[in-house]
């Protein structure tokens, strides 16, 4: 009887440690994609439109500088990106999502047609960064307002 309460503790541990392990092993991006469209200006009189999640693929490029891109005029779209594709990935209905990652940093698209699309950047001229650090998961809104008017 001890034998197998023993052979039982240690199959218990050995079953807790590669919950675990599973567990620090998550790391990459989970977040949302938002549509914002409408009329975004301040009016007393005229509520916002919603912000809602919504169906699309975000395409996840190694960090891509605005000098690494063949940009469309002025605007937030790409025709090219000379950087290291990675992955991508299908959001749900409600725009959610998650996807693993190694560490490092990188940069989030969407696409409208065929041009590439993000309006977000840092001081550096990184478009859309963001950083995976070891075991942990980064949440991050992406919002995509090509539709709207500010």
């Amino acid at each position: 009887m001890g034998s197998k309460f023993g052979c039982l503790i240690i199959c218990l541990l050995s079953m807790s440690c590669k919950c675990a392990s599973k567990l620090q092993a998550q790391q990459g991006i989970e977040g949302m994609v938002i549509k914002v469209s409408g009329n975004q200006m301040p009016s007393p009189d005229i509520p916002r439109t919603p912000q809602k999640g919504f169906k699309t693929t975000l395409y996840i490029y190694e960090l891509t500088n605005l000098s690494q891109v063949v940009k469309q005029n002025e605007s937030a779209f790409y025709s090219t990106i000379n950087s290291k594709f990675v992955t991508k990935v299908e959001t749900k209905e409600d725009g959610k999502y998650k996807v693993s990652l190694p560490e490092g940093k990188y940069s989030l698209f969407v696409k409208k047609g065929e041009l590439f699309y993000a309006n977000i950047f840092d001081g550096e001229g990184n478009i859309a960064p963001v950083t995976i650090e070891k075991g942990k998961m980064t949440t991050v809104v992406t919002k995509v307002d090509y539709d709207a008017v500010y």
